[in-house]
């Protein structure tokens, strides 16, 4: 199943429910998050949210496992750079590797900012996967955010998933054409992917430009406004 955040936002026990309490509750928690480095709350923060989209939205754990494999792998990544790199103190395990070593100061550094960062992501997922868009638009109209900024982000969300899309149809093309077979046919692959899809991308941002300006695009986009109490026609 191909994984359509807009369809899971959509279709679970959470989309009707009141945006404003789900945005105010996830900004509080992120905002808690942020204040008080307590490993313990941003355990307690991560599980809330799991159970809260897994037990009570009914979104599938693959589904979720997949909204976070992205983010956990850049984590990873900063987490690993900040405890081998910046150590200070004493060293608690020399890598014997051009003077790289772990630092109990680095290893709770790391730790801590994985586990903070892991947290306030959970709530952004939270809000993302049972709040459809035009909610959230809508909802940052009412609290005032500058337009400005909604726009922006609207943009970027409808790029992101042209994005995704191209690079979809690129690597299924690839695959069918048997570009992955061997180490060497998937560095190939992988070039010509990422190359392709940066030529890619650059026409697609010049054609919705062009598309924006057909359309005597002025800065602001018209959003479809859900109406109070609206119930979702799930069809059989």
């Amino acid at each position: 199943m191909k994984f359509d955040i807009d369809y899971i936002a959509h279709n679970n026990r959470l989309t009707n429910s009141d945006v404003y309490v789900k945005v105010i509750f996830s900004i509080v928690l992120m905002i808690l998050t942020l204040i008080f480095n307590n490993i313990l709350l941003d355990v307690t923060v991560f599980i809330l949210m799991a159970f809260l989209v897994l037990g009570i939205a009914k979104i599938s754990l693959k589904a979720y496992i997949k909204f976070l494999t992205i983010p956990l792998i850049f984590l990873v990544i900063t987490s690993l750079f900040l405890i081998f790199f910046f150590s200070s103190g004493e060293i608690i395990l020399d890598t014997g590797l051009l003077g790289i070593g772990v630092s109990q100061s680095s290893l709770d550094l790391g730790i801590n900012t994985f586990c903070r960062c892991f947290a306030c992501f959970a709530c952004l997922g939270f809000l993302t996967l049972t709040t459809p868009i035009a909610d959230l638009v809508q909802c940052l109209y009412k609290i005032k955010i500058p337009v400005v900024f909604i726009e922006i982000a609207l943009l970027m969300y409808n790029t992101i998933f042209i994005f995704l899309d191209q690079l979809s149809t690129m690597k299924n093309a690839q695959e069918t054409r048997l570009g992955y077979m061997g180490t060497k046919n998937t560095y190939n692959s992988l070039a010509i992917l990422f190359t392709n899809l940066f030529f890619k991308s650059l026409d697609k941002s010049e054609t919705l430009q062009c598309s924006l300006d057909s359309r005597c695009y002025q800065g602001y986009l018209p959003v479809y406004k859900p109406k109070r109490g609206y119930k979702n026609v799930k069809s059989e």
